[in-house]
């Protein structure tokens, strides 16, 4: 039998993996809103959370971490200050460092050798290795178009892109320099997968025309994806919202694992255009059916991803998150489902 590690990899290569891969992740917002009842769902399913033990977590004194905690502003090590109006859920930033451009001169891009403790995480992942675990790392969320955003402020931005502005170029090559040393980091410690994370879509469509996207933003995925390619490490993306008119874009880029979410791009739309050109990581459903649905209509949805998105070669893999208010009952139904449809192909 293949390890987890093993059989991701094959999955991702269209190697023929003997499972597909899924997880799910419960966010704070719900173990702080559901906290003994969630608990007790997840010591059902130890296969998707093998983390959680029985009283393994403080609730009433949890700490959620800067930019996490509730009305308590953050400011990160890029001049932006976040503010959360939901205990466990990232909060957005309130105010824009770069919203004059006579600032950019004097403005400083953190220096990413600092900003981490990087000997801790070559441990970690040393770790992770002679356990025999997958290992990735990357930028952070958010890395490129949401860095341009809170440092310029979403209106600026759109006026920049949209007059061509110089000092653009010259902020996301900032940019790129300070994530080319994190990726090159993790490159050095041989992680198995680097991780890029840039929500671009909307509910319904890109947040600014593909053709922007591909002006602006891709040009900066395949610089830091190139070294990646070199050294045979996979890479994965990220993104929010209705991407498919830009997914074909990533994989041009160099992006080998795509992470759509599912209703809003269209099961038969994903099938049809990029099944068999990336690994689908498919982002499952977090807006209607996991959180409202029947058993049955979380069930179905399930069959009909692995029936449509499956192959035996590989291509496909699950994630959900889970959010407020997705009753713990219904993370069982899609614990029951996922532990149904991981082997369909090969039953």
């Amino acid at each position: 039998m293949l390890s987890d590690r093993e059989n991701y990899i094959r999955n991702a290569r269209f190697q023929g993996p003997e499972w597909i891969p899924m997880y799910a992740g419960i966010s704070n917002a719900s173990w702080d809103q559901h906290r003994k009842e969630m608990e007790k769902v997840a010591l059902r399913h130890p296969d998707f959370f093998p983390y959680v033990k029985e009283g393994w977590r403080n609730y009433d004194n949890f700490d959620f971490g800067p930019g996490y905690t509730k009305g308590v502003p953050f400011i990160d090590e890029w001049g932006c200050t976040w503010l959360s109006a939901v205990n466990g859920l990232q909060g957005a930033v309130i105010n824009e460092p770069l919203q004059s451009w006579d600032d950019l001169e004097s403005y400083h891009v953190p220096d990413a050798e600092v900003t981490a403790d990087w000997e801790q995480i070559e441990r970690n992942i040393r770790q992770a290795k002679a356990e025999g675990r997958l290992t990735q790392g990357g930028p952070s969320h958010g890395f490129i178009f949401l860095q341009l955003q809170y440092l310029r402020g979403f209106e600026n931005l759109m006026v920049d892109m949209a007059l061509g502005e110089p000092k653009l170029a010259r902020l996301i090559d900032m940019l790129i320099e300070h994530n080319m040393k994190i990726v090159e980091n993790y490159l050095r410690f041989g992680v198995d997968i680097l991780e890029f994370g840039d929500d671009l879509g909307t509910q319904t469509a890109t947040i600014i025309s593909p053709a922007d996207l591909r002006k602006w933003i891709m040009p900066a995925y395949a610089k830091l994806a190139a070294p990646c390619k070199t050294a045979g490490v996979l890479i994965a993306m990220h993104s929010d919202g209705r991407t498919l008119e830009i997914l074909e874009d990533q994989i041009a880029a160099g992006v080998e694992i795509v992470n759509p979410q599912d209703l809003c791009n269209g099961i038969d739309n994903l099938a049809k255009y990029i099944k068999g050109k990336a690994c689908i990581r498919l982002d499952v459903d977090r807006q209607s059916i996991v959180p409202f649905g029947t058993r049955k209509d979380i069930h179905d949805l399930i069959e009909e991803e692995v029936r449509k998105l499956g192959d035996p070669r590989g291509g496909l893999e699950f994630i959900v998150g889970i959010y407020p208010p997705t009753p713990p009952e219904n993370v069982d139904a899609l614990c029951e489902a996922f532990g149904k449809f991981r082997t369909y192909w090969w039953d």
